[in-house]
């Protein structure tokens, strides 16, 4: 009798470590959980904001310089033709870099993330 009490006992305190576990992991995993949500609100607040700056400001200087370019070759149209066609140029760069970008954001990411 005292063999089953003992295996009994053993197994009252396996499934106790085993819950204790569980429920450390829940509230491991909920923490995380909320860790990630925080951090990328942040950075999504952060990207905006600044985004929006930098956007406000490209958009001033791109007028500006279009002006100038258009006042050196005597054409406002030609000017802002110009620096249109700039802005196509660094798109196709960008597009033809897309890979090395890709690896780059999932490289930051990635470490934040797995942490």
């Amino acid at each position: 009798m005292s063999v089953f009490n003992d295996i009994n006992h053993t197994t009252e305190r396996a499934s106790q470590i085993g819950e204790r576990y569980i429920r450390a992991s829940h509230q491991y995993f909920k923490l995380k959980v909320f860790q990630q949500l925080t951090l990328s609100l942040s950075m999504v607040t952060k990207v905006l904001a600044v985004g929006s700056l930098l956007f406000a400001g490209l958009v001033f200087l791109s007028i500006a310089g279009a002006i100038e370019l258009g006042n050196a070759v005597n054409s406002y149209s030609l000017g802002f033709l110009l620096v249109g066609l700039i802005y196509v140029v660094i798109s196709i760069l960008i597009y033809l870099l897309r890979a090395k970008f890709n690896a780059y954001i999932i490289k930051k990411v990635g470490l934040k993330f797995f942490n």
